[in-house]
């Protein structure tokens, strides 16, 4: 039996286009699968004239609100992207009856819990499995699969324009500003790149998934946040010597009854799956009680994985698979506002790389404000050099300490006289031992 379901698409840029194309060229394959026919009765878009070559095949229009309230779509699939006018049609079409489907994770990192609330008292349902990942359905995963597990941990690599950065300066060898223009020339990074570079698009994504995976309201006011752009390939050359990568991580977890949440270049060790994550891609770690450790990889962006994404909650929503589980599931309404660990308190691991004057004392000037905080080296890395005229790097990494204890630490270290330049100070996870075994 064939099930008609009338659907507009709100934009048409590359992801619509992927959309368009995957309804068309899979249409036999889907009904087969299925046994449903997507009726496309809209596209809007901005410029019809933009979209001639599709003119004869779509109705196109830019009348947004005569679409999404046409009598005959049963879907909404928001593409458009920023807050408004997206949000607001989204709200448009709830109240209408229509389902949703969207890839906005700047839109739900802000407006989530009012959109949500608002497709359940109107019966219908928001699909948004392209928000986050692109192709790697993990919104699925934390929704359905993994529902029977107490989550402890999730982390991950989420932005995969930073990652094809930083895979290109640890591989390369090349300064930030290099490999940015190869990611720009490349198409895998916006002529305006601070969404990504600056940590933010991570952090919207973050909130998403960890109030899935926590069954809390977090927003991405509650994350710190720290970007790539001042990372200097002297840092990636010296992980790689200790036998680590850097990569930008998305990090929740729960410590005692609050959430620590973080976004920041970490030092990953070799032996970890994410430190292979190369390119564009996307990874992320989910830590159950029961599962253990679950490693979901995949293309993250681009327009036919995100259009993959877009495509599976059509059908999702067609099949009433989506509406059931949102009707039923308490992840999307009504959550408790989220208790965030202070970000003094939380612990972890440290990279430190001192520029110091080569001369008797200096070293032990920074080992005793260390120490006077409580901190403990782990290991010290230090090149032989011909004179103490020169500055030299001392790469330090520690055991366990608080961020508060380091923050302090490193303010005295960069008053000592021999101290050249502010001290270098990253992150450094270490899996499994941080997040339960493998």
């Amino acid at each position: 039996m064939e099930t008609h379901v009338g659907i507009v698409l709100l934009g048409c840029g590359v992801v619509g286009r992927g959309v368009l194309s995957i309804l068309d060229q899979e249409r036999d394959l889907l009904k087969q699968r299925t046994g449903i026919h997507f009726d496309v009765r809209h596209v809007v878009c901005r410029d019809v004239s933009k979209h001639a070559d599709i003119a004869g095949v779509y109705q196109l229009t830019t009348n947004a609100e005569a679409a999404v309230t046409d009598p005959g779509v049963q879907i909404v699939v928001e593409l458009m992207g920023g807050l408004e006018p997206a949000g607001g049609l989204i709200a448009r079409a709830l109240k209408a009856g229509k389902h949703v489907v969207t890839a906005n994770k700047a839109l739900l990192a802000v407006r989530s819990a009012e959109l949500f609330k608002l497709a359940k008292n109107h019966h219908v349902s928001i699909g948004f499995e392209a928000s986050c990942g692109g192709g790697i359905p993990i919104i699925d995963a934390l929704t359905r699969g993994l529902l029977a597990n107490r989550i402890d941990a999730l982390l991950g690599i989420i932005n995969g324009t930073c990652n094809f950065i930083l895979s290109q300066m640890s591989q390369h060898g090349w300064g930030y500003e290099q490999a940015l223009k190869e990611a720009q020339k490349l198409g895998f990074a916006e002529a305006d790149p601070t969404m990504d570079v600056n940590g933010r698009d991570t952090a919207q994504k973050l909130a998403i998934l960890a109030s899935l995976a926590f069954n809390v309201a977090v927003g991405e006011q509650d994350i710190a946040v720290s970007g790539i752009d001042t990372l200097q390939a002297d840092d990636i050359r010296y992980a790689a010597e200790l036998g680590y990568a850097i990569k930008l991580l998305a990090i929740a977890e729960r410590v005692g009854e609050s959430l620590a949440l973080r976004v920041h270049p970490t030092l990953v060790h070799n032996e970890d799956l994410l430190a292979d994550v190369s390119g564009s891609f996307n990874a992320i770690s989910v830590f159950g009680h029961a599962i253990g450790h679950q490693f979901f990889y995949g293309r993250g962006a681009g327009q036919m994985p995100t259009a993959s994404a877009v495509v599976a909650d059509l059908l999702g929503i067609a099949m009433g698979v989506i509406p059931h589980a949102f009707e039923r599931l308490n992840v999307h309404t009504d959550l408790p506002p989220v208790k965030v660990l202070p970000p003094d308190q939380l612990e972890s691991r440290y990279y430190l790389r001192v520029t110091t004057r080569d001369q008797p004392g200096a070293f032990a000037g920074i080992t005793s404000a260390l120490g006077r905080h409580g901190i403990s080296l782990k290991s010290v890395h230090q090149n032989e050099t011909d004179t103490g005229d020169n500055p030299v790097p001392v790469v330090v990494t520690t055991h366990r300490a608080k961020q508060g204890a380091m923050t302090a630490a490193i303010r005295e270290i960069d008053a000592l006289p021999s101290i050249q330049s502010p001290t270098i100070c990253i992150r450094i996870i270490d899996q499994p031992t941080e997040f339960g075994q493998v």
